[in-house]
């Protein structure tokens, strides 16, 4: 069993930056895509950014320009960094991968945007 296990979230002020992480259990690049989703209270999940099995890294239009996927394959971590946080940020944001059989989810790490 694959296991994502996100950290980094936290509370900020409107303007802040936060980096999330995501550590697998085996080795990211047995991965065909892995993925950022967030869901807010009341709304569905949402995808916020994804390297996808083909192409480039792909960014949901609101966060263009504010956040920044990366992976460390050494470290079998994937990273979002967030900066110009707004409220709107504020969601619980899930790590999402999959070996083109099974998609494993991590638990979720909770983020507050607030002054």
């Amino acid at each position: 069993q694959v296991q994502l296990v996100e950290s980094g979230g936290g509370l900020v002020q409107p303007g802040g930056s936060l980096r999330l992480s995501c550590p697998a259990s085996k080795s990211i690049s047995s991965f065909k895509s892995m993925a950022w989703f967030r869901q807010a209270p009341g709304k569905q999940r949402e995808l916020v950014a994804i390297f996808p099995q083909v192409g480039d890294t792909n960014y949901a239009d609101f966060v263009k320009g504010r956040f920044t996927l990366s992976r460390d394959n050494a470290k079998n971590t994937m990273n979002l960094q967030m900066s110009d946080l707004n409220p709107g940020d504020t969601a619980v944001y899930f790590c999402r991968a999959t070996d083109g059989l099974i998609t494993y989810w991590g638990q979720g790490t909770q983020v507050t945007v607030s002054s």
